[in-house]
């Protein structure tokens, strides 16, 4: 018989020795980071402010890595980038108030496109806690109230001894499909005293597997197998679970139509014959999908860009897969199934029949040429040109990252992003700036392949000082800047106000930074772009030309 007592760890001979007699100075901040290693971290994003000097004082005298980026928000969305890339919870250290806040948005478009950044921040000193005004410098009434909605969970350290248990209960939370973004918060006063607590060893913190109901998966698989019309669309969810793989079988198995959503690019291969590519802002593909008789949605809540604007009603059944429990039927009335999609799928896949439909890749072809044909009177050669130009430059490895830009509409639905995990953009929360500090993140996560960040002028004006960080790591990063003097997308929407922009000259502020820089055509972008990604280090594209988008459907 097995008994409780019998499950305890017990320590080893060198953990016994290394608790007797810790390293002299070990603070408040060396637990942090002793943690952080021993869950496994390897490389930290952040920058260093007055109530923060603790912890990055102990990441100094450790092996993490970190990459300083030159404003709180940029470096949490390289840090989100990292997450996506890796799978791995990603610590972004920051420092009180003002600090913190600046990262709010990269929050928010972490949480929204699920990336497990672990933001771990300073706090004024414990006897100014509790909102009683005490003066401090960047005094907040209640620092966490202000990312408690943004974030996954918050969590708080108060004493050295709560930090180990504080952080891998974060990190825990942060890799629990649906990952997500956590908040952390330690006093400075903390990280700054001495301990005597013994090096952290041996953390653990497993995230839960959520793994679906078999009486859910059952029904979900008798609807498939017996549908006439089944048709599958595929979101952001199959990628993070990584389950491009049962995606693809159960597609072949069941003969059933893909899309993929502009967060889900890549789960299916765009050219399979049973491949509906991604154009979701297609009127033709919402009556498509309308007209299935069960609907599988994998990953996806189905929000706006997902649903054509909201103007996509199925009429047949739907089963939804989706890990975020408030995302179920939130949109739409259906099978809900709370799961990690890689669990789901492969429940399906143990389940369900095979079923056959010779004219499946026959519907799926017409719909396509349909597609094109709507395109093919409109004035858009141009931006079909530079996607093609662009997808025959980048290797088809290599990660891309692209802002709220009008070539970053156009990639949504037209690009191939030809294996999953490689395109990247801030649809999420839709805010600018995100693809060239996420394009560093990614650099550092995958160290030796190109990596690809497109903007327009407007949005690299949010990141254009992390050129420095692009210079001072080295990192193989090529930034294209699409420069049409303003805010262009917003143009399309039929604005004018504050939408024209003065802009540097940015091959001259490249080479300031002595980064290769160069301006490129429409004609020669496929050359300088192949030239640009294939030498090692940062380099800069400047592209001016005026974009316009596809014609709405929604309306």
């Amino acid at each position: 018989m097995t008994h409780d007592h019998d499950l305890v760890l017990r320590p080893t001979e060198a953990q016994k020795a290394a608790a007797l007699a810790p390293p002299p100075g070990r603070t408040g901040g060396d637990l942090v980071v002793e943690t952080l290693r021993s869950l496994g971290a390897t490389t930290v994003f952040g920058l260093p402010g007055q109530h923060a000097l603790g912890l990055f004082d102990a990441v100094g005298r450790s092996d993490l890595r970190l990459i300083g980026l030159r404003t709180e928000n940029n470096a949490g969305f390289a840090a989100d980038a990292y997450g996506r890339m890796t799978g791995e919870a990603v610590p972004l250290l920051l420092s009180t108030g003002p600090g913190a806040l600046m990262a709010l948005p990269a929050l928010a478009e972490a949480a929204a496109a699920s990336a497990p950044v672990l933001a771990i921040s300073s706090q004024v000193p414990t006897p100014g806690l509790g909102g009683g005004r005490r003066g401090h410098l960047h005094e907040l009434r209640d620092q966490a109230a202000s990312f408690r909605d943004v974030v996954k969970s918050v969590h708080a350290a108060r004493t050295p001894s709560q930090i180990p248990s504080v952080i891998a209960e974060a990190w825990e939370s942060a890799l629990t499909a649906p990952h997500g973004p956590v908040w952390v918060e330690i006093p400075e006063d903390v990280l700054r005293a001495e301990t005597v607590i013994p090096q952290v060893t041996g953390m653990d913190a497993t995230p839960h597997e959520l793994a679906p109901r078999p009486e859910l998966t059952a029904l979900a698989a008798h609807w498939l197998e017996n549908a006439e019309r089944p048709v599958i669309i595929a979101g952001g969810g199959v990628i993070r679970s990584d389950a491009a793989g049962k995606l693809k079988q159960l597609a072949e198995r069941l003969s059933a139509p893909v899309v993929t959503t502009f967060g889900g690019k890549g789960a299916f291969p765009w050219n399979h014959p049973l491949s509906l590519q991604s154009w979701l802002e297609d009127r033709h593909m919402t009556d498509f999908l309308e007209d299935a008789d069960v609907l599988l949605v994998v990953g996806s809540g189905l929000g706006e860009l997902s649903s054509n604007y909201h103007t996509f009603f199925p009429e047949g059944r739907v089963v939804q897969i989706e890990a975020d429990l408030g995302k179920l039927e939130s949109n739409h009335a259906g099978l809900g199934i709370h799961a990690d999609a890689r669990l789901a799928l492969q429940a399906l896949l143990e389940t369900v029949s095979e079923r056959e439909d010779p004219q499946a890749p026959e519907r799926v072809r017409l719909l396509l040429a349909d597609i094109a044909a709507r395109l093919s009177t409109q004035d858009v050669g141009l931006e079909q040109q530079l996607l093609a130009s662009i997808r025959a430059a980048l290797p088809a490895r290599s990660p891309s990252f692209w802002d709220m830009t009008i070539l970053s509409y156009w990639a949504w639905s037209a690009f191939d992003a030809k294996h999953p995990n490689t395109m990247h953009s801030a649809q999420g929360a839709g805010g600018l700036g995100y693809a060239f500090p996420a394009a560093l993140g990614a650099c550092a996560a995958e160290p030796g392949t190109p990596v690809l960040a497109v903007s327009g002028d407007g949005g690299a004006m949010y990141s254009i000082a992390d050129l420095a960080t692009a210079k001072q790591h080295d990192l193989d990063v090529t930034w294209l800047i699409v420069d049409d003097g303003g805010y262009g997308i917003l143009r399309e929407y039929g604005c004018e106000t504050g939408t024209s922009l003065t802009r540097p000259d940015f091959v001259a502020l490249a080479a300031s930074f002595d980064i290769p820089a160069t301006t490129t055509t429409p004609e020669t972008l496929r050359e300088d772009l192949s030239k640009s990604l294939a030498e090692p280090g940062p380099s800069v594209l400047v592209l001016p030309a005026t974009l316009k988008m596809f014609a709405p459907t929604h309306l």
